[in-house]
């Protein structure tokens, strides 16, 4: 039987906050989980989310948008790439992260059913 089930991002199931400097709304839908990451400026992985995780780098696999904003991200191999708005992305596993400039970067994500979540 088909069936539809939504829910409004600005009403989130859950809001996973950052050490500091912003947040994660999630929407979770059957087996489908979206996420919101508003990430202020001065947001850095390695500072605001490593510390709830526990990983030396962040382990999660990253599907989504980037809205508005600049991120720099770096992979343990050194690699990096900045994104911003109307940046479809997909991060392996294994990287840094930080806000760039003075505006808060917004990105959709698929890739957060266990990001920020204590370990």
């Amino acid at each position: 039987m088909a069936s539809i089930d939504s829910q409004n991002i600005g009403t989130p199931h859950e809001t996973r906050p950052f050490r500091a400097h912003g947040h994660m709304d999630i929407v979770t839908l059957g087996d489908f989980t979206l996420g919101k990451g508003t990430f202020e400026p001065g947001w850095r992985w390695s500072d605001d989310v490593k510390p709830i995780v526990g990983t030396d780098s962040c382990q999660v696999r990253h599907t989504g948008i980037c809205v508005s904003g600049s991120m720099t991200v770096r992979m343990d191999d050194g690699t990096e790439a900045t994104v911003g708005p109307g940046d479809v992305m997909l991060i392996e596993p294994g990287h840094d992260a930080w806000v760039v400039g003075d505006e808060p970067c917004v990105l959709y994500d698929t890739g957060v059913a266990a990001y920020a979540k204590p370990q």
